[in-house]
């Protein structure tokens, strides 16, 4: 396979980045959580080559990513003085960082970005690099993951090459993603907070802030899919004991802290997401394991399941729509150029 995109770095990466996506380009660009694939929010026809280049529906939203808290009201509008103020808190407390607020739209905003809803997910990201692009850009990005959709999000310079190499030109290297993560996705309203995505901000970490509702949500949100982050080869979260795994030679295994000798014996390629047993590094180290174990030659994958604590239950949400996705086909959809 030709790998067309070219991998940049440092103040001359930056410009060349920034001078792509004022002309209308589209570029992979570092985050804090993972790889984005980012446009110039306000320009629909950048936005476009973003769910052409993914092979993602017009159905899934984007999200807008801004380089200070100050930017907020060029793409959003806030309701309250209540929403208002607090949004001033929550961005104290968390921006920059890995939250994503649910906001009612600014009308300049182009359908594409919200999928016709009404409501933006907007945050601001903590990478200097992506910072300084979006300064010298002058315009907020929308950047969901830099994968085909529904596959494996990219946490480095070279899975964004791996994913959509042939289908983009730039990719800015800013090094391995800290977080390893997608952003926890809040909404507000006046009943209290909604976790719509589970992230690195944790709920205990939001309950100080306000009161957070448990519900079905039937709102649009980016990664919101029952199949999403999938490898190519079938994954299985583990249900019994794993001595039990009858065909484990060839499969490889996904473990949260270091197996017995006897336990990795069984299995052609084991990763062991944390060693010391650490929910930050197994977050860190998920899609870049995950995506080692499906890039190997086993035939499958088995995965151990993680105390779903804290930052464990974000990794659990993506564990189990990964499960579903390379089970009913969603980690598949990349095959398509088609938007």
């Amino acid at each position: 396979m030709s790998l067309g995109a070219r991998i940049v770095s440092g103040e001359e990466g930056v410009a060349k980045c920034v001078a792509l996506l004022q002309e209308g380009g589209i570029a992979g660009v570092p985050t804090e959580t993972v790889y984005g694939l980012a446009a110039d929010a306000f320009q629909p026809l950048a936005l476009a080559s973003i769910f052409e280049a993914k092979g993602r529906p017009l159905t899934d939203p984007l999200i807008v990513h801004l380089p200070e808290s100050a930017w907020i009201e060029r793409v959003a509008i806030f309701e309250s003085d209540i929403e208002r103020a607090l949004v001033n808190r929550l961005a104290g407390a968390f921006w920059p960082g890995p939250l994503t607020l649910l906001l009612k739209k600014h009308p300049n905003i182009p359908e594409l970005v919200t999928a016709g809803s009404d409501r933006i997910a907007v945050r601001v990201t903590a990478h200097p690099l992506f910072q300084e692009v979006l300064r010298k850009l002058g315009s907020p990005l929308a950047a969901p993951s830099a994968n085909r959709f529904g596959r494996i999000s990219p946490v480095s310079a070279l899975d964004v090459q791996s994913e959509l190499g042939e289908a983009i030109s730039l990719i800015l290297d800013g090094g391995p993603s800290r977080h390893g993560l997608e952003s926890t996705i809040v909404s507000l309203s006046s009943e209290g907070m909604e976790i719509l995505r589970p992230g690195p901000i944790t709920e205990d970490q939001l309950n100080e802030f306000r009161h957070i509702i448990h519900r079905e949500s039937i709102v649009k949100t980016p990664g919101s899919l029952p199949g999403h982050y999938a490898p190519r080869k079938r994954l299985s979260i583990l249900e019994s004991d794993i001595m039990e795994v009858s065909n484990a030679v060839a499969h490889g295994l996904l473990t949260f802290r270091r197996p017995s000798e006897e336990v990795a014996a069984r299995f052609q390629m084991v990763k062991v997401l944390s060693p010391g047993g650490d929910l930050k590094e197994a977050a860190a180290n998920f899609y870049a394991y995950l995506r080692a174990l499906d890039e190997s030659g086993v035939e499958g994958i088995y995965s151990e399941a993680l105390p779903e604590v804290g930052i464990g239950i974000a990794i659990m949400d993506r564990l189990r729509r990964a499960e579903y996705g390379s089970k009913h086909g969603t980690g598949h959809l990349h095959e398509s150029r088609s938007p």
